[in-house]
C-alpha cells in the first residue's frame, strides 16, 4: 500500500486552502510517480505536482497538488479532514 493517510496538520490546512494541496504519509520506498498513480486512481482526481520529503521522525511526506478542477477541500471532506 502506497499511501499510508492524510495528514492534517495546521501547515497542511493551509497549504490546501492557498496551494490546492494536500499532504499524505506514505511507504518509503515510493517514488513520485507511485504516489501520483495512486492518488489519480484511489480518489479519481488529476494530480499536477508531487513532492516529497523524509522528515525526522522517519516517515515520508508527499505534497500533493491538485489541479484546478479538483478542489483539494473537497478531496479532505471526503477523506473527513475537515
Amino acid at each position: 500500500m502506497i499511501i499510508k493517510y492524510p495528514l492534517s496538520t495546521e501547515r497542511a490546512i493551509r497549504l490546501m486552502e492557498a496551494e490546492n494541496k494536500l499532504v499524505f504519509i506514505v511507504d518509503n520506498k515510493a517514488n513520485k510517480q507511485d504516489v501520483k498513480k495512486a492518488i489519480e486512481e484511489r480518489f479519481n482526481v488529476k494530480v499536477v505536482q508531487v513532492r516529497t520529503l523524509n522528515d525526522s521522525k522517519g516517515r515520508k511526506k508527499a505534497y500533493v497538488k491538485f489541479s484546478p478542477e479538483t478542489p483539494a477541500i473537497d478531496l479532505a471532506t471526503k477523506l473527513g479532514l475537515m
